[in-house]
């Protein structure tokens, strides 16, 4: 897939391009859908299948702190490359993009820059300056510029609706399991890793500390059973995200105890897929009580992964 990361960048418009055009944060199966109906029909006509996004997500601009964001540009760039499209293109959000009209985004970008001869949008998409390009105007737009649009309506898995919105509502609440259905993976966080207190080392169980923003989408404070990938390889783990209050912590943080596991990654990155919340964070009455916890969550958090791994939701343990 290559990769634009301004309009500038396009020398001339891509033959016969079919477009999809939105926002993807996750990545979910909803936006996976319009992937698949983009690649389908730009292969059959032979054609250029078109991704369409902005960068930073235009309520970053719009309404600072509005929105905390399922996935970073880096992971969103990650994952549409996996659905086959020939070209992504990502266009840097700014007040000025935001103040251009419907008609001229549609003329002037999509059409003359980007050279759309077709495009798929979400059942509610729209685009140009107080989103004016609804999918009835880009219907009518359709039709005057020979374009046809096809809109993709919601998609729903066990009642609930796949949406990014959806989705930050159940990441918050610990809800893992549900998160998974509507992404069609584990959810993820990703960072550096950052020397701690080494209370887990003292304790017999050496973590792997990542800061969190709080300012980002946080997950449900609490533990977790998670698989760590790092450095190409998968590992189980349990995962305490939050303050650590049986030792006073004021800092969030993801502390993570991986399992089988003996190397130095200060400083490396690491991915952790929460794939399961175990119970809420509690301060316990000393190292002793939070020791014998921890062995406890260990023992489910085995049979937890255990139990993905049969089923093939997770990677074994390399």
């Amino acid at each position: 897939m290559d990769i634009y990361s301004d309009l500038n960048e396009i020398r001339s418009p891509f033959p016969a391009a079919h477009v999809t055009i939105g926002n993807f944060d996750g990545v979910h199966l909803g936006h996976k859908m319009l992937f698949d109906t983009v690649v389908r029909r730009a292969r059959e006509q032979g054609g250029t299948s078109v991704a369409v996004t902005f960068d930073p997500h235009p309520l970053k601009v719009l309404s600072p702190g509005g929105i905390r964001l399922i996935s970073t540009t880096p992971q969103k760039i990650e994952l549409i490359a996996q659905a086959g499209l020939d070209a992504l293109v990502v266009i840097p959000f700014t007040p000025a993009v935001a103040a251009t009209p419907a008609l001229d985004f549609v003329n002037q970008v999509l059409v003359d820059r980007i050279g759309m001869k077709d495009l798929v949008v979400g059942y509610d998409y729209a685009l140009g300056k107080g989103r004016q390009g609804n999918i009835d105007f880009l219907k009518e737009q359709g039709d005057a510029r020979g374009f046809p649009v096809t809109v993709v309506e919601a998609q729903f898995i066990e009642g609930e609706i796949v949406s990014s919105t959806r989705i930050r509502e159940l990441v918050m609440a610990g809800r893992m399991r549900d998160v998974r259905k509507l992404l069609g993976r584990f959810y993820q966080i990703r960072g550096i890793v950052e020397p701690g207190q080494q209370r887990g080392r003292t304790l017999g169980f050496p973590t792997a500390n990542l800061c969190i923003s709080e300012e980002d989408l946080c997950p449900k404070t609490g533990v977790y059973v998670t698989q760590v990938s790092y450095d190409g390889k998968q590992y189980g783990g349990v995962s305490n995200i939050g303050y650590n209050p049986t030792f006073g912590m004021q800092k969030l943080v993801a502390e993570t105890h991986i399992f089988d596991f003996n190397a130095d990654i200060y400083g490396r990155p690491l991915k952790i897929d929460l794939l399961r919340h175990l119970r809420t964070e509690i301060a316990f009455d000393g190292p002793e009580a939070l020791v014998r916890q921890i062995g406890k969550d260990i023992a489910v958090a085995h049979k937890v992964l255990a139990k993905a791994r049969k089923k093939k939701l997770i990677a074994h343990q390399r």
